[in-house]
């Protein structure tokens, strides 16, 4: 079972930028795939950017160059630094964990541990 823990969500202009963290109540080691989704109201969630154990990252054409996964094991902390932030970035951000490899962006469906979310609005 892991827990998982947002927070660093709030408003911000269009340009500016924000750093997510996710605090996992197990030890990352543990973790083989971890990911950032987002989701604004009606529609589903949309895959970002995903980290495997081995460092391996995979980003979405709509975040890739501006969004940034990173971790730190001994904090069992995952982030997700935000740059160029957009108004279309405006939506609810969630980290989520799995224990396979992910060698994709996967399905939202395919992950069983998933935080709260954190809010995330910009404004022009």
């Amino acid at each position: 079972q892991v827990q998982l823990v947002e927070s660093g969500g709030g408003s911000v202009q269009s340009g500016g930028s924000l750093r997510l963290p996710c605090v996992a109540s197990a030890s990352l080691f543990m973790i083989y795939c971890m990911a950032w989704f987002r989701q604004v109201p009606g529609k589903p969630r949309e895959g970002l950017v995903v980290l495997d154990a081995d460092g391996t990252t995979i980003y979405a054409d709509s975040v890739k160059g501006r969004f940034t996964i990173s971790r730190d094991d001994a904090k069992r902390t995952l982030y997700l630094q935000m740059n160029s932030l957009k108004t279309e970035d405006t939506a609810m951000y969630t980290c989520a964990a799995d224990f396979f490899i992910c060698h994709r962006i996967r399905a939202a469906s395919e992950y069983n541990y998933w935080g709260q979310g954190t809010q995330v609005t910009v404004s022009s």
